[in-house]
């Protein structure tokens, strides 16, 4: 099965080239062979920049989107709902706000600085970083050069969105949570997270646990989470080529167990978080004339499956949970590689 994909990758690659040459063949350009050439070095190029600035992006969603998924460790009674409102905030590390590009690191482009000067490398932000711009240079051919500022970032501190959890008990200690947020307007980009959990109670089959008030507990979750970024607006004779917009999708699973302690109508609780999240990138916008031309949008996208990668995380989060009549307020901190923060008020129906 792999080397049948794998040999039907090369054949789809070898159709593409193929199409393009011929769509070539019947313009008139005077270079075609060498602006060919040139539309490959470029995505090969676009390919790069769009990893190294979207990735501490992504990253980021998955802290944001393991957030309070699980409100107490106790075992609830039968049919108990809980909805609430959640403020998340993720903060935002420096060392992921900007990295370095050198010229070497480019088959196409060469950079300037903002007075149009050549300079060999430079610190551009990623999707997290702050607003300072450079110029990116290329040459399709001796009519046609492509100068485009480098993206901003969203050049915030800390990301903060508001959703909605609710959450309702079913048999034998089951208990089943979703969360959901509309898509949160972000400066230069959107943010949006939704999901479903399982939360299942193991304190109760421990009958001394349960008379000193400590409650374990474990949850499986699932997340989607989509995140988008203003990126290049690149014009050139042949038009927009259609990548002014990436779009970071992020699946995750999540497994947490969790332990808690109550005192009175406080609960405080330790969990341990495990999860795998799948990236997907792609770039969307405006199409131009090139595309009568070359499909640029859709190889860049095909390209783009090159950096869909897999990862795994272990993150810690602590919480701290009260009661007044039917109503709860709880903070949690979860840390590892990133540092998140979230605050809610719930009422339990």
């Amino acid at each position: 099965m792999q080397f049948t994909q794998i040999l039907m990758r090369n054949l789809f690659s070898k159709y593409i080239v193929i199409g393009i040459c011929l769509i070539f063949s019947g313009k008139s350009f005077s270079q075609s062979p060498q602006t060919l050439a040139q539309i490959g070095l470029f995505l090969n190029d676009a390919t790069v920049y769009s990893d190294k600035y979207v990735t501490p992006a992504t990253d980021a969603a998955v802290y944001q989107s393991s957030a309070g998924w699980m409100s107490s460790a106790k075992k609830r009674k039968l049919f108990a709902v809980t909805l609430g409102v959640y403020g998340n905030a993720f903060l935002v590390p420096k060392s992921d706000r900007s990295f370095e590009i050198k010229n070497s690191d480019f088959s196409f482009f060469t950079i300037q600085n903002a007075n149009s000067e050549p300079i060999s490398s430079a610190t551009v932000p990623t999707a997290l970083g702050n607003e300072e711009q450079y110029y990116l240079v290329g040459q399709l051919d001796s009519n046609n050069q492509i100068k485009m500022q480098t993206p901003k970032g969203v050049g915030q501190e800390s990301i903060i969105y508001p959703y909605i959890q609710g959450s309702i008990s079913l048999w034998k200690g089951f208990e089943v949570v979703g969360k959901y947020s509309s898509k949160v307007k972000l400066k230069r980009g959107n943010y949006q997270v939704y999901g479903l959990g399982l939360k299942h109670n193991f304190s109760q089959y421990i009958s001394s646990l349960t008379k000193h008030k400590i409650n374990l507990a474990a949850l499986f979750a699932f997340s989607k989470e989509d995140i988008s970024f203003d990126f290049l607006d690149t014009y050139t004779s042949y038009g927009n080529l259609g990548i002014n917009r990436i779009t970071g999708k992020v699946e995750t699973c999540q497994f947490q167990i969790s332990a808690s302690k109550e005192w009175k109508k406080l609960e405080l609780m330790l969990s341990s978080i495990t999860n795998r999240s799948d990236f997907k990138y792609f770039l969307t916008g405006e199409k131009g004339q090139i595309e009568d031309i070359i499909p640029v949008q859709y190889i860049l996208n095909e390209k783009l499956k090159d950096i869909y990668k897999a990862k795994f995380n272990s993150i810690w989060e602590i919480s701290g949970r009260y009661q007044f009549n039917k109503f709860y307020v709880q903070s949690s901190v979860a840390f590892g590689k990133f540092v998140n923060t979230n605050l809610s008020l719930q009422y339990e129906f």
